[in-house]
């Protein structure tokens, strides 16, 4: 079988710009207990004491913050964090548990709790939409309060229920604003932060149903009438901007029927604008130069990033557009918001593929590494969340250094545990889902095979593999979210506010005090 393995960024943690984030200098000064094979009480105890120190020395930046870098791992509950610690640190040669994510190592923490107003277990849309306007929501729709049912269809009725996002609000304060993504952008969790709809599905005018007059997503984010526009738009879904006469550059055709061509509209309609589709165009653009950037570099979403090197026209990493995101929107200064989205981690998780879930979750790590190396802690707040989790499970008793995406071989032995019938299990698993499959591509090829029953004899299969697909205990056409809460990670002026257990809206609360918008 085919067989890829996911290659790490060599980007250094540490760099001149990033010692000015003075906590995270110290932090890196302290060294990992356990991290040797046979590590001592001495070792434990000293890692234990040299975290007090370094904890005894937090100081909040008690000021306002003149940026705000608001990343989301959509689908990334603690689950998926620590098994792709547990990777990251595995695939730098290491036994992984003592490893660190970039995010981490922010100073503050806090729960979230994202429930929607009318479900235990939400989707992407009311729960973004807390995020970005301070009110829960009802699922499916974002940009509106729960007065709001979904697929509500006059457009006029319920503008009386809109509510302004924090994108919006930087905007009429002369902020730059920008919105990155690897789904598409007109997706639930990036498009909750320009549009309104009470259908996330809306995309494009294709489907919009007969009798509405509410516009899609794509159209919004086009027309969008707040300060002087987003200044950086980036992801996939070049498909809901260009009409269904045009083939795009990758042979995709658009899926418009009102024949605009949304992407000639963007460059008309601002000054020093430009729209890219691949990535050599992508690198071209000068940062310094460039007002307005809009980049689609895929007709649905962008591709996971084990995969990203096959794609035809190339395109670049969260990482990359995190990076040049940054500069555009530095330019302004007034300063900037923005939203960066790993969007396809939950993706990965629905099709039951812990791999590419995983590996996404590491890519969007080594981006908050980025924007961390980038700019100055005393003026940048950087949080770190999810929008829901997945019913992604991490069981068993693997022994240290277990591979974390192998099957369970306990302390003191070197053949995997067996199972009540008999077979051998995996330490990650989901609660629900299409089940076993065993690929030569995984993630979404998932969808074209049968669901699988019922345990798998996985015996000689490399569960290690990018094709392997998790086993799955309820079987269901696709797997589904989890109802638990998430954790929140930040960093900078106001980062101390996030404390406790709050309310997934708290965190606009948080985001508009810090930018001094409420």
């Amino acid at each position: 079988m085919k067989r890829r393995r996911y290659t790490m960024s060599t980007s250094c943690f540490v760099c001149e710009r990033h010692l000015h984030w003075s906590l995270l200098a110290l932090l890196l000064a302290v060294p990992f207990p356990g991290s040797k094979l046979h590590a001592d009480e001495t070792d434990w105890y000293a890692g234990g004491q040299a975290a007090l120190d370094v904890a005894r020395q937090l100081e909040p930046v008690n000021q306002r913050a003149r940026n705000v870098i608001f990343f989301v791992g959509d689908g990334m509950g603690v689950s998926t964090v620590t098994a792709a610690r547990i990777l990251e640190g595995q695939l730098k040669g290491g036994h992984g548990e003592e490893n660190v994510l970039s995010f981490e190592r922010l100073p503050y923490l806090a729960l979230s709790k994202t429930y929607s107003a009318n479900q235990q277990t939400p989707d992407s849309a009311p729960t973004m939409s807390a995020m970005m306007t301070g009110e829960k929501t009802n699922d499916g729709v974002f940009g509106f309060s729960e007065a709001v049912q979904r697929k509500e269809k006059q457009w006029q009725e319920i503008q009386q229920y809109r509510l302004m996002t924090l994108l919006e609000l930087a905007e009429t304060r002369g902020l730059s604003t920008g919105v990155v993504t690897t789904a598409r952008l007109t997706h639930a969790t990036p498009a909750a932060c320009y549009a309104h709809t009470p259908e996330r599905e809306w995309e494009s005018d294709a489907d919009l149903p007969f009798g509405t007059d509410v516009p899609d997503i794509a159209r919004q984010l086009i027309e969008f009438a707040y300060g002087d526009g987003l200044e950086v738009a980036m992801g996939g879904g070049r498909r809901a901007f260009l009409p269904a006469s045009v083939v795009d550059g990758e042979g995709e055709l658009g899926r418009r029927k009102d024949g605009r061509d949304l992407t000639r509209e963007w460059v008309e309609r601002y000054d020093n604008a430009a729209y890219v589709w691949n990535t050599e165009q992508f690198h071209e653009i000068d940062a310094k130069t460039t007002d307005h950037l809009l980049g689609l570099f895929e007709a649905s979403d962008m591709e996971y990033e084990a995969d990203r090197s096959d794609d035809s026209a190339g395109e670049p990493s969260l990482t990359e557009m995190t990076e040049k995101a940054i500069r555009i929107l530095s330019n302004n200064p007034n300063g900037y918001f923005l939203h960066v989205e790993g969007g396809r981690i939950d993706h990965g998780h629905h099709a039951g593929n812990a791999y590419r879930a995983l590996t996404d979750s590491i890519e969007l790590s080594n981006a908050v590494r980025k924007a961390m190396e980038m700019v100055d802690p005393k003026e940048t707040l950087i949080i770190v969340t999810a929008d829901h989790s997945h019913v992604f499970n991490m069981a068993g008793y693997p022994k240290r250094g277990n591979p974390i995406l192998g099957k369970v071989v306990e302390a003191g032995q070197s053949e995997p545990a067996r199972a009540a019938d008999g077979k051998p299990y995996t330490t990650l698993s989901y609660s629900n889902g299409r089940g076993f499959a065993q690929l030569e591509r995984g993630g979404d090829t998932r969808y074209g095979r049968p669901i699988h029953h019922g345990r798998a004899d996985l015996t000689g299969i490399d569960t290690t593999d990018e094709g392997f697909h998790q086993e799955a205990l309820v079987p269901l056409i696709m797997e589904s979210h989890g109802g638990e809460d998430v954790a929140i990670y930040a960093g900078g002026p106001m980062a101390h506010l996030f404390h406790g257990v709050q309310e997934q809206h708290y965190v606009f609360h948080v985001m508009a005090y810090a930018l001094g918008l409420r």
